[in-house]
């Protein structure tokens, strides 16, 4: 039965990634975090959306921002780098009450951060701390929206770029937990990617037609409910097991 949750979950959540991006990985992450340990969730969920990242890249390479991509994984490598020379795993009420703050992010005002992941020093800076908070929590999508809310671009190049970025940051997550995992033998699970990354593709593609079809603005109102919804739920959640 926990099999089949978890591949629901994979098809379910590449097409709301590939329709608002971020939304569908922070309910994948969710899912995997409640039913397998950590570092099985965390290696799992990396896998899975590398995949559904990369093909959504493929799917919208035309609009890819290239600019960006080279001073990101400047800083992803950096960071990768420091990350890791050290182990940190957090318990799980704690990945989720993360989890529920993180969409907090897509609320600060854009005058508050005026980020622009295309120039160069931001752009590193978008590396360094998107792909660290993705390997604490297991998602950044609300951090890596701040670096790409001044870009001067429509919502399949915003989702294109942040795509491929996401890529680089999952590659440095399984990276980081593949070990640990396979220490506590918890990889008896990964024989799951195999299916899932079938599905994930089939997700993702059936997306990309629904986001082609989308406006900007039903875009952008969207994504911001439905992480923030997302969120709240996570918080209340990690905060119940904390005190039960």
């Amino acid at each position: 039965m926990t099999s089949i949750i978890i591949l629901f979950a994979v098809l379910a959540t590449a097409f709301l990634s590939a329709v608002f991006g971020m939304a569908g990985g922070l309910i994948l992450m969710g899912v995997l975090a409640a039913l397998l340990p950590v570092p099985a969730a965390m290696v799992m969920h990396g896998a899975v959306q590398s995949v559904s990242n990369g093909w959504r890249a493929v799917l919208l390479r035309r609009y890819i921002l290239w600019k960006s991509i080279g001073w990101y994984l400047l800083g992803s490598a950096a960071v990768a780098l420091v990350l890791l020379a050290v182990t940190f795993i957090l318990p799980r009420p704690w990945l989720f009450i993360v989890l529920g703050l993180v969409p907090l992010i897509v609320w600060v005002p854009k005058s508050v951060f005026a980020l622009d992941a295309t120039k160069p020093v931001q752009g590193v800076a978008c590396g360094i701390s998107v792909t660290g908070l993705n390997v604490i929590a297991g998602v950044s999508g609300p951090l890596l929206d701040t670096f790409f809310q001044n870009v001067e671009a429509d919502r399949r190049s915003i989702v294109a770029t942040k795509a491929t970025t996401q890529v680089a940051a999952h590659g440095v997550k399984i990276a980081y937990y593949i070990a640990p995992a396979l220490a506590a033998g918890e990889g008896g699970s990964f024989w799951l990617i195999a299916l899932a990354i079938p599905l994930s593709v089939l997700g993702t593609t059936l997306g990309a037609k629904v986001l082609d079809r989308m406006s900007d603005e039903v875009f952008r109102r969207w994504t911001k409910r439905l992480v923030t919804g997302i969120g709240a739920y996570y918080f209340a959640s990690g905060a119940w097991m904390l005190v039960t």
